[in-house]
């Protein structure tokens, strides 16, 4: 890899957000096979002031949502959330098994070193809405611990 290639995908991968109050830091998505029709975006999300996810698109699905995973009695469910809080001074971590972006109805298998665009839809503490624009680099299909039930409990 070149250096300017290298700099370019650092820069890429560690994306400050200029016009919300919101850090986003190690934006990746999980790599799918060729059948597989929905994968899962992940990232750590910061804010000095405090800011609120409200909402999260991509033209690579047909629908994206903003999940959390729980667990009820004895059982990992995945459930669809409408906002999600970044308290100020607080890092929250889109990771397998916890919060995430799941991409749904995907229009093409996802490799590993595809990048993939993501809008966050941000509100701040004034009301106003923002969106943000994140490339997030395709990693390796086993990249982390595999997501546990998928099935959905909206």
């Amino acid at each position: 890899m070149s250096k300017s290639a290298g700099l370019l995908l650092a820069c890429l991968l560690s994306i400050p957000a200029l016009a919300a109050d919101l850090d986003i830091k190690d934006p990746w998505v999980r790599g799918t096979v060729p059948a597989q029709k929905a994968t899962g975006a992940f990232m750590q999300l910061s804010s000095k002031g405090g800011v609120t996810l409200v909402g999260v698109a991509s033209p690579a699905a047909g629908v994206v949502e903003l999940h959390e995973m729980v667990m009820e009695s004895t059982v990992m469910k995945m459930r669809a959330l409408s906002r999600l809080d970044v308290k100020p001074g607080q890092t929250v971590e889109l990771k397998p098994g916890s919060y995430h972006v799941m991409l749904i109805d995907l229009k093409k298998p996802l490799a590993k070193g595809d990048v993939v665009p993501i809008t966050l839809k941000v509100e701040g503490k004034d009301k106003k809405v923002e969106t943000v624009e994140v490339k997030a680099e395709v990693r390796d299909l086993t990249a982390a611990a595999p997501m546990m039930d998928h099935k959905h409990q909206h």
